[in-house]
C-alpha cells in the first residue's frame, strides 16, 4: 500500500498543486474541501495515479469536528494507514475591513477554518497515528524514520501586518505557535511537524489584488521577482512528506521569493 496523504482544500489553488505532486511522488491521496466532488480534478488525479481507488474525495469543513473524526476515518477504512496530513485549508476574510470596522463575525469564522479547525485536525490525524502504530515500547525496534508527518500550510501574514485583515494574520500566526506545539508533543511519538509559509502565490484567493501585487512584484517586493505558483509550495510540501529531515521537526520552510529577508 503507497504512503497516505489527507490534504484539506486540496481541490484548487495551492491544495490542488499539493495534491497534484503528492499523487505524482506515489502517495494516496485523500481531499477534504466544502464543494461537491470535483469529477474533473479528481478524474486528473486519478489518471495521475493510475489506479482510480487511490485518490478519494470527502466532502466536509475542517470547522466541523465530526467531518474530522469521518475525513481521517473515512482513509483508515480505505487504506489502513496513515501517513502525512497536510493542513491547507483556510479562507481570507469575505471583506477586507480596517481594524477597527471589522467584526467579530469575520474573526470568527476564518479562526475556526484557519487555525480552530489544524488544531483539532492535527488532534484526530495524530490520534490515530499512535493507535494504529502501537505503544512504542511494544515495537521490535524503534522506527527508522519518522512514523508520520504533518505539514501546515501557513503566510507571510504570520508575521507580516495587513490592517485590513487582522483576523487573517492573527489566524497564521496562530498556526505558527501551533506547529510549535504538535510538533513539542508529537515528537517522542514519531511525528514530525513542519510549518510551509507561502508569500504571494498567484490562487483565485489572491486573484482578487492582482494589480496590487502586480505593481509590487514589480517594485522589488521579495529577491525573486515573481509571483509564486502553487507548485512551489507543492515543492516544499513534497520535500518535507519524502522523509528525508527525519531530525529536524518545528522548523519553518518559506516559499516567499525571499520576501521574508528584511533589507535595507
Amino acid at each position: 500500500m503507497p504512503a497516505v496523504a489527507l490534504v484539506t482544500g486540496g481541490n484548487r489553488g495551492i491544495g490542488l498543486g499539493i495534491s497534484r505532486r503528492l499523487v505524482a511522488d506515489g502517495f494516496a491521496v485523500s481531499i477534504l474541501a466544502t464543494r461537491e466532488e470535483p469529477t474533473d480534478v479528481l478524474d486528473e488525479l486519478r489518471e495521475t495515479a493510475g489506479d482510480p481507488a487511490l485518490v478519494r474525495y470527502v466532502r466536509g469543513s475542517v470547522a466541523d469536528l465530526d467531518d474530522h473524526r469521518r475525513y481521517v476515518g473515512d482513509a483508515v477504512d480505505a487504506w489502513g494507514r496513515l501517513d502525512l496530513l497536510v493542513n491547507n485549508a483556510g479562507v481570507a476574510p469575505s471583506v477586507r475591513a480596517d481594524l477597527l470596522d471589522a467584526t467579530a463575525e469575520s474573526f470568527d469564522r476564518v479562526l475556526g477554518i484557519n487555525l480552530r479547525g489544524l488544531y483539532f485536525l492535527t488532534q484526530e490525524f495524530a490520534r490515530r497515528v499512535i493507535e494504529l502504530r502501537g505503544p512504542l515500547d511494544a515495537l521490535p525496534e524503534p522506527p527508522a524514520g519518522p512514523v508520520a508527518t504533518v505539514v501546515n500550510v501557513s503566510s507571510i501574514s504570520a508575521t507580516t501586518v495587513s490592517t485590513n485583515r487582522g483576523d487573517y494574520c492573527i489566524s497564521k500566526a496562530g498556526v505558527g505557535m501551533a506547529t510549535q506545539l504538535w510538533a513539542a508533543r508529537l515528537g517522542p511519538e514519531g511525528v514530525v511537524v513542519y510549518e510551509v509559509r507561502p508569500g504571494v502565490i498567484a490562487t483565485d484567493m489572491t486573484a482578487g489584488v492582482t494589480g496590487k501585487y502586480d505593481a509590487l512584484i514589480a517594485e522589488g517586493l521579495a529577491p525573486v521577482n515573481r509571483w509564486g505558483r502553487p507548485a512551489d509550495v507543492a515543492g516544499a510540501v513534497a520535500i518535507l512528506a519524502s522523509g528525508q529531515t527525519p531530525y529536524s521537526t518545528g522548523e519553518v520552510f518559506h516559499v516567499d521569493g525571499g520576501m521574508h529577508i528584511p533589507v535595507l
